[in-house]
């Protein structure tokens, strides 16, 4: 037995790590299976084996959501980058940059504006990819900027959400989002803006107590984990064993939390749906008689 595990299997790992690359293998998170990324990515990051749906890049939101090349991407407003000079194990500049350099983005939102079947509307995604969506101050600047750009266009503001909550290296000004991102939904709302948030895997912290909670209408993607804290952290304040799937989409919907669990390759057609309705236009196939 020794000899296998000391000298065949590192052999064999050897032998897989020189002829397989990283970039073309990629395990599925829930079930473990090996999946072809480039297969995955043509089915829109959700696993074959267990219908399990994986986290997606904004471009990959993006290109899922609007009608091809029919979106424009929102320059948006600059904030202080430390502004409490703060550091833990590194300086919190160090890390922004850092994230910056990896995911290739400026912050954890990015805006964009265009078509969905040929319905405008004014999109925002939570780039997960980026220190984990937590909300700073560049992130409320953006959310707020997205708000009013649906405003001036008249069009819906939709929010795919994504995110572990404040970000705790701008402490009180992280928390000021919150108020913030909730005054801006309700200028929405007095306008009579349609307002449309979709949950992804994770939807948590400060996101989830604010802006999150507020849509006119609430889609979540199948599994999704949707709540303020975390399902471990209430078993320990509780000492009560949680129901099954607590906090997941299927169960909010159960519950009336949200309206709508679809499946990544049905957003688009239900986004398209709703603004239709929303904006009293219909397909012929949609009409009634």
């Amino acid at each position: 037995m020794s000899w296998l595990t000391e000298f065949v299997r590192p052999k064999i790992q050897g032998f897989l790590k020189k002829e397989v690359p990283d970039n073309v293998w990629k395990n599925c998170d829930s079930c473990g299976q090996m999946l072809l990324i480039k297969d995955l990515e043509k089915n829109l990051n959700i696993c074959p084996h267990c219908n399990h749906h994986m986290r997606a890049s904004v471009t990959q939101r993006f290109d899922w959501t609007f009608d091809p090349n029919s979106y424009t991407r929102l320059d948006l407003p600059k904030a202080p980058v430390d502004p409490l000079q703060f550091k833990d194990k590194k300086k919190y500049a160090d890390r922004l940059k850092e994230n910056k350099t990896k995911s290739q983005l400026d912050e954890s939102i990015v805006v964009a504006h265009g078509t969905i079947e040929g319905q405008k509307a004014v999109v925002a995604v939570m780039a997960f990819e980026f220190m984990a969506g937590t909300m700073g101050a560049a992130f409320g600047e953006g959310f707020i900027a997205a708000a009013r750009l649906a405003l001036a266009q008249q069009t819906p503001l939709i929010v795919y959400t994504a995110s572990g909550g404040a970000r705790m290296q701008e402490g009180m000004l992280s928390l000021m989002q919150m108020p913030r991102t909730v005054i801006a939904v309700e200028m929405l709302k007095e306008a009579g803006i349609p307002y449309i948030v979709v949950f992804t895997d994770p939807t948590t912290g400060g996101v989830t107590a604010s802006f999150a909670m507020l849509g006119d209408i609430h889609i979540a993607e199948p599994n999704a984990l949707i709540g303020f804290a975390g399902p471990r952290v209430i078993e320990n304040t509780v000492h009560e064993k949680l129901p099954e799937g607590f906090q997941r989409s299927e169960y909010l919907l159960e519950h009336g939390m949200v309206d709508i669990v679809a499946s990544r390759k049905e957003l688009r057609p239900t986004l398209a749906k709703i603004l239709r309705l929303l904006s009293n236009t219909t397909q012929p196939s949609e009409k009634v008689a």
